[in-house]
Order: C-alpha cells, then sequence, then structure tokens
C-alpha cells in the first residue's frame, strides 16, 4: 500500500448508521430527527446509542421522556429521512411536512414512523456528557418489523429493507451493497 498521510482529527468514519429518532415534546407533539452519530452499544442489555447536541429540538425531549424510538428508513424514503434532518420540529410538524405517519408506541413514551419498516422501541438508561455531543443510550425493550420485511428465520432482511448509510466526508447517503462474506466463516487463512 501507499504512504499514509495525516488528515487531521475528524469525525471520519465513512458508515454511519441512518437513524431516525422518534420523541415527543413536552405538549405531547410527536417529533423525528434524522441521527448518524449511533449504532448498537450493548448486547446485554440490548442498547443502541444515540448522540445529539443540545441545540437540537429531540435533545431536550430526550431528556424530558427518557425513551425515543429509532427508526430505520428504506431507500425509498431517503428524500424525507434527509428533510428530517435538516430542519427543526421547533418550527414545524415534520410527520405533516413529509407525510409520514406517527403511531404512539405502546411500549415506550415515543412515537414511531409507520411507513419505516424497522423501528426499536428504546427508554434512556444512561445519558453521558461527552462534549459537543451527549449521547443517550437507550436499551431495547422491543423491536418491531412489518413482516414483509422479515426473513425465513423472522429476523429483518437487509435486502428487503434496504437501508442506506451515510457518509460524513463526502456528505452524502450511500445504497448497502452485496453480502461479500458470512460473517464468523473464516475459521482458517
Amino acid at each position: 500500500m501507499g504512504q499514509k498521510v495525516s488528515i487531521s482529527k475528524k469525525t471520519v468514519l465513512l458508515i454511519h448508521p441512518v437513524l431516525v429518532i422518534g420523541s415527543y415534546d413536552k405538549n405531547e407533539q410527536p417529533n423525528i430527527m434524522t441521527a448518524s452519530w449511533g449504532g448498537i452499544c450493548c448486547s446485554e442489555p440490548p442498547c443502541v446509542a444515540v448522540s445529539l447536541r443540545k441545540a437540537t429540538y429531540t435533545y431536550q425531549n430526550l431528556i424530558e421522556r427518557k425513551a425515543y424510538t429509532v427508526n430505520i428508513p428504506s431507500i425509498q424514503y431517503i428524500e424525507q429521512t434527509d428533510y428530517v434532518g435538516i430542519y427543526s420540529g421547533r418550527n414545524e410538524n415534520k410527520f405533516d411536512s413529509t407525510g409520514l405517519t406517527a403511531v404512539k408506541s405502546h411500549i415506550v413514551d415515543a412515537p414511531y414512523i409507520d411507513e419505516f419498516p424497522l423501528v426499536l422501541h428504546c427508554k434512556i438508561i444512561h445519558t453521558i456528557e461527552i462534549g459537543l455531543h451527549t449521547q443517550f443510550i437507550g436499551e431495547i425493550v422491543d423491536i418491531q418489523c412489518d413482516k414483509y420485511f422479515l426473513n425465513n428465520e423472522n429476523m429483518p432482511d437487509i435486502n428487503k429493507i434496504q437501508p442506506f448509510i451515510y457518509d460524513n466526508s463526502s456528505r452524502s447517503y450511500y445504497s448497502i451493497g452485496d453480502k461479500v462474506l458470512k460473517a464468523f466463516s473464516s475459521y482458517k487463512i
């Protein structure tokens, strides 16, 4: 390979999940925002973390409600997903603006997006002040998936769901490609 060159310290990881966080504000108004600073952070209990700036509307909702949903969009909803990451719920109802449907979770105090195939219902168990961002660690108390998007093992099928990722170095979304190797199968090299 070539010689490595420093590009300074940045938030470049190339692959970030695209998570749409659902929450309620103090007036029971449903809100959603796109976040890419997050992912699974513990196996037992099963947890997902999302890091938000204090300036976001969702930040205060999570502080007050102690719950959120993580909605995984299909690529057909990429424009709505991008939109809800640009505009603030302080100024508009993003469900109304995008035509997406808010559904009240019966599991946690947060809404989820009916049109998105996969939703994780989370109760906040830890909040960590990091710097510009605060990390909210939510225990996954349930996961729901539309039946059509399940595989033969009753698990979400990535090919049917067609999620996408975010690359912050190019500020672009990318589709996910073909499977290249079954994980944990390389016993000898």
